[in-house]
């Protein structure tokens, strides 16, 4: 499976040492960006090209990094076709994959040891969509909005 990585300085770390074990345990790495660090970039342009990218491949995944993952996850939710959720622990990671079909997970790197975060994004990583009737339905409610920006009808 192809993961594509994306961060701001406060998530540089956490992202090098993704990018190298995500690597190990046989994904397909993309690195975003940044390649270096600096102290004074800014997220928005990391995560809107990791969500671009999660969505033109189609089948892979995205993690968006920051120091708390809040701005990161509503950067990558901009593009269109991400469901990007912020995950602060190994069952919100899972929930996400379940239950949201999510396609990009935030991280907050200050939030987090390297561990706890490596088995977050694990757990995302590793957890299919349970495609059941009713979270599809709901998805499918959310892109039809995406795609046509008409509210739906309140019950």
């Amino acid at each position: 499976m192809r993961v594509y990585l994306g961060s701001d300085h406060a998530g540089f770390e956490l992202k090098v040492h993704l990018a190298n074990h995500l690597a190990k345990q046989g994904y397909d790495v993309v690195d975003v960006g940044p390649h270096s660090y600096d102290p004074d970039d800014d997220y928005p342009a990391f995560c809107l090209h990791t969500g671009d990218r999660v969505v033109a491949d189609g089948a892979g995944l995205g993690v968006v990094i920051g120091g708390s993952g809040n701005g990161e996850q509503i950067a990558a939710n901009k593009v269109a076709g991400v469901r990007a959720a912020l995950a602060w622990s190994v069952e919100t990671a899972q929930l996400a994959r379940q239950h949201n079909d999510a396609n990009v997970v935030a991280v907050g790197a200050r939030q987090h040891t390297l561990d706890e975060a490596t088995g977050i994004v694990e757990a995302f990583l590793n957890t299919p969509f349970s495609g059941n009737d009713r979270h599809a339905r709901r998805i499918t409610q959310v892109a039809e909005y995406e795609r046509t920006r008409q509210l739906p009808d309140l019950p």
